[in-house]
């Protein structure tokens, strides 16, 4: 990859993607590599995108269409400040009652360090932001807006070492990121988004509908398939979860595919028999490729606050989660949670999502998230 081509667009900087270039529609028969003159043709059960349009070399190939809601015409930042307006409304107001005409004192700075206890920031966090405040300011009349600008500083330190991109591996075809979380999480609709992106990074994606327990969830992701141009392997409801992936590492390998998104049906992470279907998918793609899957990612709802710590502690251990994607920044979050995960777990926060359209999922940005908590402009 050049390094022309590695910085275009902000998606390509989150995800070190191709680039922008034009995408030609995918056909729906794709012969085997010269390599391989005994691979199998496409089984009936993949789903093909639709309106397939011809390969005509030198001739631009238009995006397939994408019929999703569109974005509200604001900036990132205030999307982001909005969809945290529950936490930073509770913290702003705390700030202010405590520091309006007073000395950052003992007292001020133990009431400092409950708030941010209660906004979900964790007791690590919280201990941590208040002793470096107390280290620069003690002792002063600080204004609320000087302890929210110190804050936000505080806490966009402790978020940069995880603001990282997903990056897929060239070397690898395809490339197979496994996709994690509880029910109604938004698993499905983060997949349709990471397919759209890559896609238009000029990657060949394939799709796997490995929730077979909702037969709406296989018909969520065909969806996604047919707006983005990308191939959907699919089965019946009820069908060995394992065995889907599987057979679609195979098709994707034999298509010599960029990157394998395989969907996954949500559970909760205290029952231990749902879990262990997920380390089931885990070492039947082993059988097929020793390395994967290469990415394992676990969508967290903004919602649940503490609740999230829970979600991830099990969830690591049943599959090795290599990085999150937070979602649903929608003005009932509890975005606070995120700083604390970030301080415990150390693992990658690849992106966050404010809304249902396909350009709705956009990078982690440490400092851009630390002032939206912090209600800064």
């Amino acid at each position: 990859m050049s390094e022309q081509t590695a910085k275009k667009g902000w998606l390509g900087r989150l995800f070190g993607g191709n680039g922008g270039g034009d995408i030609p529609t995918p056909p729906t028969e794709i012969p085997p590599p010269p390599d391989n003159p005994v691979a199998p043709p496409l089984p009936p059960d993949v789903v093909p995108p639709t309106q397939p349009t011809p390969d005509i070399p030198g001739v631009p190939q238009p995006h397939p269409e994408i019929p999703v809601p569109p974005s509200q015409p604001s900036s990132w930042f205030k999307r982001i400040s909005q969809g945290l307006s529950r936490s930073s409304s509770r913290l702003t107001q705390g700030i202010t009652d405590l520091f309006t005409k007073r000395k950052l004192d003992d007292e001020a700075l133990e009431e400092l360090e409950e708030l941010l206890i209660t906004a979900d920031l964790g007791v690590a966090t919280a201990s941590r932001v208040t002793a470096h405040l107390a280290k620069s300011r003690f002792a002063q009349e600080v204004t609320p807006e000087e302890v929210r600008g110190a804050l936000a500083d505080e806490i966009a330190e402790v978020l940069a070492p995880v603001a990282r991109p997903l990056i897929p591996d060239p070397e690898r075809k395809p490339h197979v990121v496994l996709v994690v979380g509880v029910n109604g999480s938004g698993k499905t609709t983060t997949i349709g988004k990471l397919a759209k992106y890559f896609r238009d990074q000029g990657l060949a994606v394939t799709l796997a509908a490995g929730d077979t327990f909702r037969a709406a969830a296989v018909e969520q992701l065909k969806v996604w398939g047919e707006r983005t141009g990308c191939p959907v392997i699919a089965r019946g409801q009820g069908a060995d979860a394992a065995g889907l992936a599987f057979d679609a590492l195979r098709e994707a390998q034999r298509r010599q595919d960029d990157l394998l998104l395989i969907d996954t049906a949500g559970r909760l992470q205290n029952k231990s028999d749902l879990m262990a279907e997920l380390q089931k998918i885990v070492r039947v793609l082993r059988k097929h490729d020793a390395s994967a899957p290469h990415d394992v990612l676990l969508v967290l709802d903004a919602t649940v606050g503490q609740n999230a710590h829970s979600q991830v502690e099990i969830f690591r251990e049943m599959t090795e989660v290599s990085g999150l994607v937070l979602t649903k920044l929608d003005g009932t979050a509890r975005g606070g949670v995120l700083v604390a995960l970030a301080e415990k777990f150390k693992l990658p926060v690849h992106a966050i999502g404010v809304g249902e359209g396909a350009d709705d999922l956009r990078p982690f940005e440490a400092m851009a998230f630390a002032r939206g908590l912090l209600g800064l402009e």
